[in-house]
């Protein structure tokens, strides 16, 4: 499994579930970047198939770009024909974890954790609409006002900003290095062409 050093190098995947209203169950899908932490998706509905999981991620392709590789459990929703076709049709490598092992998808289980804490398991969803709408508002909170220890104290949404800058940084540095090394070589060529040019003068 690729490490995710980079923005965009690696997504998790993961579902949560909960109630509303009169015990409805309703189920939550998570999305999540696991080098900047930040949360792409909580995507809230009563059913959610194979086929909805790849118009969402349909979605936020649109929104961040594809990614490299995906990481997610073997249930039946990940392992459908849409998403492998789906993981196919856009040459993304996705990785399952061993059955019984979430730790080996540990981002994500960490922040289904905080999800479950924070929210689910202190608060009552009068309807789905509710319950979106509250997810929405935490995923605000967790994504662009609370700090994160292992991000240096950043946000999700500053740590992405900031790899995106250094990594926008690194490429300019590098095509800057490339120009001067082929002006050096035009130059050296011009001086070379012209040695040869007096050399040829003065022979005559």
């Amino acid at each position: 499994m690729p490490e995710a050093l980079r923005p965009g190098e690696r997504w998790s995947l993961d579902f949560l579930s909960d109630t509303f209203g009169a015990s409805r169950k309703f189920r939550i899908l998570a999305v999540n970047d696991d080098c900047c932490r930040e949360n792409l998706c909580l995507m809230a509905d009563t059913s959610i198939s194979g086929a909805r999981v790849v118009r969402e991620l349909d979605a936020l392709v649109r929104i961040y770009g594809k990614p490299a590789s995906i990481v997610s459990d073997n249930g039946t929703e990940f392992t459908s024909r849409a998403i492998l076709k789906w993981a196919n049709d856009n040459c993304v490598d996705w990785y399952y974890i061993d059955p019984g092992k979430p730790q080996q998808n540990a981002f994500i289980e960490s922040f289904n954790g905080s999800l479950r804490d924070e929210l689910l398991n202190e608060e009552l969803f009068d309807s789905l609409d509710d319950a979106r709408r509250k997810l929405a508002l935490w995923r605000y909170d967790y994504n662009h006002v609370r700090p994160h220890s292992s991000l240096a104290n950043k946000t999700p949404a500053e740590a992405r900003r900031a790899l995106e800058q250094f990594e926008g940084s690194a490429h300019d540095h590098c095509q800057t290095v490339v120009c001067e090394v082929n002006n050096e070589r035009a130059l050296a060529q011009t001086d070379d062409q012209e040695y040869e040019n007096q050399t040829r003068r003065l022979s005559l």
